[in-house]
């Protein structure tokens, strides 16, 4: 059964406009939660521009649902990881200057690297996931180096969705559609779990729910400007309603 990650990320983002104590991402998860949340998701950047460490260490503490800690693979996230022991990291890529996650890992490149920094969370029972572009070889890299889990990209796809007006039947969604579900095909032949992610939101979500075998999406931008007018738990609540009943459709 397909399940929802939420990402807090901006809860943090609208608190640290005021470098003050709220909004609280852990209420937001706990809200989250209530919801019908499978899952919570926090990036915690090198430059702490929205969740914070201690944001983390409560998460770990304070909530009864699963946590997916985004990082990038350096020897200080991957530390920080070990010592919390989320039940799932995922290594991203990450730009100073970037807005937001901008493409996926380039897995191919730094395989060395990567799998050392695999094997480290390994050891300590955590699941390590990849965030790649919907790709072959990078989908063929993660397994060498270790990944329980690829989520895709979905940004491509999402761009496409709102360039063609929201017709998921154009040819340019048709194709990106085409790309992810072929790498999810891939993924799961070599025995990893297939996630997906980035830019989902209300209107694009339900060709994504419905490809076969995928078992999880991550989204949080839309469902915070959601929650902004309607609440954390209603945001959430629909936001599975439409994975869920595309999901159904696609069996």
């Amino acid at each position: 059964m397909i399940e929802l990650g939420v990402n807090i990320d901006h809860v943090a983002t609208i608190r640290q406009a005021r470098r003050t104590w709220e909004p609280d991402p852990v209420w937001a998860a706990v809200e989250a939660h209530l919801g019908g949340a499978d899952g919570i998701t926090v990036h915690l950047r090198e430059d702490r521009r929205h969740i914070q460490d201690e944001d983390v260490r409560k998460l770990r503490d304070l909530t009864q649902i699963k946590l997916n800690l985004e990082m990038a693979a350096t020897d200080e996230m991957v530390g920080i990881a070990c010592t919390l022991k989320p039940e799932m990291a995922m290594f991203v890529p990450e730009g100073r200057h970037e807005v937001t996650t901008e493409g996926g890992l380039d897995i191919v490149s730094q395989e060395a690297r990567l799998r050392d920094a695999v094997g480290r969370l390994a050891d300590r029972g955590i699941l390590v996931s990849v965030f790649i572009d919907a790709e072959l070889p990078q989908v063929e890299a993660a397994a060498r180096i270790g990944a329980r889990v690829c989520e895709i990209h979905t940004g491509p796809y999402a761009h496409a969705f709102h360039a063609a007006g929201r017709d998921a039947e154009s040819p340019a969604v048709v194709e990106e559609i085409r790309k992810v579900h072929q790498a999810g095909d891939a993924i799961r032949a070599l025995g990893m779990r297939f996630n997906a992610g980035h830019a989902l939101n209300y209107y694009n979500v339900q060709p994504i729910a419905r490809l076969p075998g995928i078992r999880e999406l991550h989204i949080g931008h839309a469902i915070v400007s959601r929650a902004v007018f309607s609440g954390m738990r209603d945001a959430v609540r629909e936001m599975k309603r439409l994975m869920r009943e595309a999901a159904d459709r696609g069996l």
